[in-house]
C-alpha cells in the first residue's frame, strides 16, 4: 500500500492548540497522520472524531482501536449531522487537510491518476456517486468545457472538451490512459514538467466528488460547532479551495460592513466571530524536498471569538 506523508504535520496540530480532555474533529482522517498526533496529546478524557468519505481510510482508523477516536465514514459536508449522531454539539478544534491522500492517487484501480492505468472511477466514496467514466461519457461538449475550465483553471478547455466527445464518438473512454491520451493531443504547450493532462484530470476529479461544494458547505458548520476559543484549521492545495477558506475566514474575522457616514456607534456594530490566527504557512524547503506532493500546501488558522 501506498504511503502517506502527512504535510504540516506539527504545524498543523500546534496550531489546533489541542489541550487534554478536549473535543476534537479530524474532517479528512486520510491514513491518519494527523489524528495520530492530536490523539497523543488528548489524554485519557479527550475525544477526537475522524471523518473520511474513503471506506479504506475508515478500515485504517477502525484498526487504530484507540477509545479516544471514533471513525466515522461520511462526508465533511454534513458535520453537524454527523456530530449530532454522537450527541455533540460543540468541540474545541477543527482541521481540514484537503484534497486526495497519496493512497488514493497511487493506486491504480482508484482511477484518480495519469501515472497508472486503471478505471474512470475518481470517487472518494466509491460506494455512492457518479464515476468520472459515466460522466464523461454523457457530459455536453459545454459541460465538459465549463468543468475543464473552471476546476482546473485549464486554458485549453475548449480544445480539450471538443476531443473527448469526438473520441468518445469511435469508442467508450473508460481508463485513465486513454483520457490521458486524448488530453495530451489537444493540449498544444505545458507548463515544465507538467503533464499535459494534469488540470483536466484535477477537475474531473473536483468535480465528481463536489470538493468545493463540500468545502463551502462545511465552513459555516464549523463556524457553528466551535466552542469559543477553539481553532479551526484548514489546509488546501488548490487556489480554489484557498480562495473560499480565505474569503470565509476573512469575513467571519470583520464586523459588521455598513456604508460611510451611517450614525451607527462601534458598540452597536456586530462582533467578528472569528479571529485569524498569525499569517498562511507553508511548508519548509525541507518538507517539499522529502515529499513533492507538499509544494503547494497553504494553511490557514482561525479562532472562535465569543460573539454569536
Amino acid at each position: 500500500m501506498s504511503r502517506h506523508e502527512t504535510v504540516l504535520l506539527d504545524e498543523a496540530v500546534d496550531a489546533l492548540n489541542v489541550r487534554e480532555g478536549g473535543i476534537y474533529v479530524d474532517c479528512t482522517f486520510g491514513r491518519g497522520g494527523h489524528s495520530g498526533r492530536i490523539l497523543s496529546r488528548l489524554g485519557n478524557s479527550g475525544r477526537l472524531i475522524a471523518l473520511d468519505r474513503d471506506a479504506d481510510a475508515v478500515a485504517c482508523g477502525m484498526s487504530i482501536g484507540s477509545p479516544n477516536l471514533v471513525m466515522v465514514h461520511g462526508a465533511f459536508g454534513k458535520l453537524e449531522a454527523l456530530l449530532a449522531d454522537f450527541g455533540v454539539a460543540g468541540v474545541d478544534g477543527i482541521l481540514l487537510d484537503l484534497g486526495v491522500s497519496s493512497p488514493q492517487l497511487d493506486v491504480a484501480e482508484r482511477g484518480f491518476s495519469f501515472r497508472f492505468e486503471g478505471p474512470l472511477d475518481m470517487r472518494m466514496d466509491t460506494s455512492c456517486g457518479q464515476t468520472a467514466e459515466e460522466w464523461i461519457g454523457s457530459a455536453s461538449e459545454k459541460e465538459l468545457a465549463e468543468v475543464i475550465k473552471n476546476y482546473g483553471e485549464e486554458r485549453f478547455a475548449k480544445q480539450i472538451s471538443r476531443a473527448i466527445v469526438a473520441a468518445r464518438s469511435g469508442q467508450r473512454i473508460a481508463t485513465t490512459r486513454q483520457l490521458a491520451e486524448i488530453v495530451a493531443k489537444a493540449v498544444r504547450t505545458r507548463e515544465p514538467d507538467q503533464n499535459p493532462a494534469t488540470r483536466t484530470f484535477q477537475a474531473i476529479r473536483i468535480f465528481i466528488n463536489q470538493e468545493l461544494e463540500e468545502l463551502s458547505l462545511v465552513l459555516p458548520q464549523c463556524l457553528r460547532v466551535l466552542n469559543p476559543g477553539g481553532r479551526l484549521v484548514v489546509i488546501s492545495f488548490h487556489s480554489l479551495e484557498d480562495r473560499i477558506v480565505k474569503q470565509f475566514m476573512k469575513g467571519g474575522a470583520s464586523s459588521d460592513v455598513l456604508p460611510k457616514k451611517l450614525p451607527v456607534r462601534e458598540c452597536e456594530l456586530k462582533a467578528p466571530r472569528l479571529r485569524m490566527v498569525g499569517r498562511i504557512v507553508r511548508p519548509s524547503d525541507a518538507e517539499v524536498a522529502a515529499n513533492p506532493r507538499a509544494r503547494s500546501a497553504v494553511m490557514r488558522v482561525a479562532e472562535r471569538t465569543l460573539a454569536q
